[in-house]
């Protein structure tokens, strides 16, 4: 199943439980679809939008329990019904792909969280639902691995969003480094682009940091593969440090031998 562009799902795991399968593609395409109807192609902004509002009424179809229902949402409905799936994770995530249509800059890192807590977190909330480990506890761990996964992706593809005209770095931050958003990449900024990567590079290390207590509390497949989440996560900061945090040039990404280590590492993780 490909999962080239939705980074934060983690469906292509040899790891997944084969009871979970269907549940997982099911989200997943969900997800992924309306993902590339806000992302991908040549629609107008207002077609985007048009496609996303009939995602979110058939969500309200399911919810209600009427009306016909395209081949996906009928998948989707049963996983919800079976699993007791909230309904907030879903809609949360159609509000970040709208937002992905309209908004290309954030002023703060507050605001940059906020896209986090719909675009990437309701993933974890819902892994967390199908695993029937969805406590407090492990919601809020869960909630800063993904938000660090998503200011992880978005460092690593700065360049890549920069050709798209969006900037995932807050404004409050170019600012505070004195990189003006139209010279990123400019050799006269490269002195400060570093700097601020750091900064943004130990602020996303820290958060992930915070929720990996989480990797060591749930048991088995499920805890093993969100210890290679959080390890890989971490290896690919490693990687913006190796090239001296010049994503432009040369855009970090995990290596066949990169994943011997985050294997190893995930193996040896211990609290604190």
């Amino acid at each position: 199943m490909p999962v080239e562009h939705y980074e934060n799902f983690p469906v292509a795991s040899l790891l997944l439980p084969k009871r979970l399968i269907p549940a997982v593609e099911a989200i997943y395409a969900f997800a992924r679809s309306a993902d590339d109807i806000a992302d991908e192609g040549d629609a107008t902004p207002e077609q985007r939008l048009a496609a996303l509002h009939e995602y979110e009424a058939a969500l309200v179809h399911i919810e209600l329990g009427r009306g016909a229902l395209p081949p996906l949402f009928q998948r989707l409905a049963g996983v919800i019904r079976e699993y007791d799936l909230p309904f907030k994770p879903f809609h949360d995530l159609l509000s970040a792909f709208r937002q992905d249509i309209v908004v290309t800059r954030y002023q703060t890192y507050e605001a940059l969280l906020d896209y986090c807590a719909r675009s990437a977190n309701p993933v974890g909330l819902l892994m967390l639902h199908l695993y029937g480990a969805a406590s407090d506890e492990n919601v809020r761990d869960s909630n800063a691995i993904c938000s660090a996964l998503q200011l992880i992706n978005f460092l690593q593809d700065v360049a890549i969003d920069e050709t798209k005209e969006r900037i995932y770095l807050p404004m409050e931050d170019l600012a505070r480094f004195a990189v003006p958003p139209a010279q990123m990449a400019a050799p006269e900024a490269r002195g400060k682009w570093r700097a601020l990567m750091r900064f943004e590079v130990q602020r996303a290390r820290a958060l992930m940091l915070s929720g990996a207590p989480l990797a060591l509390r749930l048991p088995g497949r499920i805890g093993l593969e969100l210890r290679l989440v959080v390890q890989g996560g971490l290896r690919i900061l490693e990687a913006i440090e190796e090239v001296d945090h010049d994503v432009f040039r040369r855009r970090p990404k995990l290596a066949r031998l990169d994943w011997l280590k985050v294997f190893w590492r995930a193996l040896r993780m211990r609290r604190g």
